[in-house]
């Protein structure tokens, strides 16, 4: 038997680093092939550090700013006080207390990190179940870069007149699929911490968590600037923790979702193969029914938002000169845009933040559903305003 073992275990050492290697020379001949390897090798580097330069250090920034008011304000008891007056709602709606709603704040008007350093608060992290932490990656992502998204849209200038009922729509529909997303990935923790009847609210000492307020000791100026500093500091621990995450898988997406610019490659950052729009085309018979982009090309718009909302968004315009985007799809665009909002490319590091990493697969295949239900949610909901309006 010891005999069997040891024999099935040479072979997996012997197949594992084979299979690797395989696998990664594939990897790189899809992209040496296509962008020659000088080209991949300086793209590749160019575009991790243009992210960690234009992404991790203004999440980090974002961070710091947004960990302090998150300090202060569950310092000064702003937390407490959302939680009574919200938890029957937030619990009906997500399953989650009313603090959270702190959570999505916090992400709309910056970035999907942002709810972070509100996690990290033992103050507001007192609130939740330990079953109820990891689906706060899912419900911060469902709503970051939302503001910016937002005004974006209203802003954009096309010959259908103003996108705002496509912004509203898109808004409304990227919340129906944050609750879809929470709420499957909710059902995963419960499973994977075997909790077969989960309860409301923490108890201590016989009252309700949801009712404390931790205070920090000294008068209420010491009280501000310690609670502002150590919610700082929260901030730059959380920006230091998602750089390997940005870096390594949203360069990559990048590189599968961009594509080769005029004149060639010259291996500058965000040029890529544009093998994931591709393979939207070829399943434009399944997107069209369930999104009803009017033409094919659309699909890049989401499938970007997977690694980058920002740079998903600024596709539109583009789109709308073409004439390959309808105001239906500006809604769908503005939906999944915002609920997925880098999903991909966050999700990794914010999950190995919260110390949760065993999950970080069921909380991604939960927001892909989330996001896919917030697009269907946008193009059926616009499509009954149009009427109605």
């Amino acid at each position: 038997m010891k005999q069997q073992v040891d024999s099935a275990s040479k072979r997996r050492d012997l197949a594992e680093p084979l299979l690797f290697l395989g696998i990664l020379f594939a990897i790189c001949i899809v992209f040496c092939t296509t962008m020659g390897l000088g080209n991949f090798v300086n793209t590749l580097m160019n575009t991790a550090y243009s992210l960690l330069v234009d992404t991790v250090l203004y999440l980090t920034a974002i961070a710091v700013l947004s960990g302090a008011l998150s300090a202060l304000l569950s310092e000064f008891g702003v937390v407490s006080l959302l939680n009574r007056l919200i938890s029957p709602l937030m619990y009906f709606v997500y399953r989650l207390p009313g603090a959270s709603v702190l959570g999505i704040v916090s992400s709309y008007l910056s970035d999907n990190p942002a709810i972070l350093p509100l996690a990290q608060q033992p103050s507001f992290r007192q609130y939740f179940e330990p079953w109820q932490i990891p689906a706060l990656t899912n419900l911060g992502t469902s709503f970051g870069m939302g503001l910016i998204i937002t005004l974006y849209v209203c802003g954009m200038k096309g010959s259908s007149g103003s996108f705002l009922l496509a912004a509203l729509v898109g808004n409304l529909g990227a919340v129906i699929g944050s609750i879809v997303s929470v709420r499957l990935m909710l059902l995963f923790t419960c499973r994977a911490m075997s909790v077969s009847h989960p309860g409301r609210a923490k108890t201590l000492d016989g009252r309700e968590w949801m009712n404390q307020t931790v205070r920090r000791s000294g008068g209420v100026s010491a009280r501000f600037l310690n609670a502002m500093i150590d919610g700082g500091k929260a901030g730059v621990q959380m920006g230091i923790s998602i750089i390997p995450g940005v870096l390594l898988i949203c360069s990559f997406v990048m590189l599968l979702t961009n594509g080769m610019p005029e004149g060639g490659y010259t291996g500058a950052a965000g040029e890529g193969i544009a093998l994931l729009p591709w393979i939207g085309q070829k399943l434009q018979f399944i997107f069209r029914p369930l999104f009803g982009f009017l033409q094919p090309d659309g699909i890049a718009v989401p499938i970007t938002a997977i690694g980058s909302a920002g740079a998903a968004i600024s596709l539109v315009p583009t789109l709308l000169e073409a004439g390959k985007a309808s105001v239906s799809d500006v809604a769908v665009f503005t939906a999944m845009s915002m609920c997925w909002s880098g999903y991909l490319s966050t999700h990794t590091a914010m999950m190995d933040t919260l110390g949760c990493q065993y999950l970080t697969g069921k909380a991604i295949l939960a927001h892909t559903v989330g996001g896919i239900v917030s697009g269907v949610a946008a193009r059926w909901i616009f499509a009954l305003a149009s009427i109605i309006v």
